[in-house]
């Protein structure tokens, strides 16, 4: 008899987590900077490398489920939460990347 293993329903769930945390870093940050008088909008970039970092644990976490999803055969489950996910950490590192970009281009045109 094989020795059971673990679900992947709990990493697919923590990839889809740290996806939609990932995807919301943005935007919680602007709209945060828009109300506080003592933040302003360019000071909302730190968002940016949080934002890439949670996007890059969601991709990890999500490999990691796929990887035991596969393995798994008592208890199958949690591949389609991976997937999404997954989708989730690649569109927020595309917004990182945006975002740099945007705050990079504003810099830039402040200094000359």
């Amino acid at each position: 008899m094989a020795a059971p293993t673990r679900s992947s329903k709990g990493l697919g769930r923590l990839a889809l987590a740290l996806g939609l945390a990932a995807i919301l870093a943005l935007p919680v940050t602007i709209a945060f900077a828009q109300e506080s008088p003592r933040l302003t909008l360019v000071q909302a970039g730190y968002g940016v490398p949080v934002a890439a970092a949670l996007g890059i644990a969601a991709l990890l976490v999500s490999r990691a489920a796929r990887r035991r999803a596969q393995w798994s055969v008592l208890a199958p489950g949690g591949g389609k939460a991976a997937r999404a996910g997954r989708f989730l950490g690649v569109l927020a590192l595309c917004l990182a990347a945006s975002g740099a970009i945007a705050v990079g281009f504003y810099e830039l045109l402040l200094r000359y």
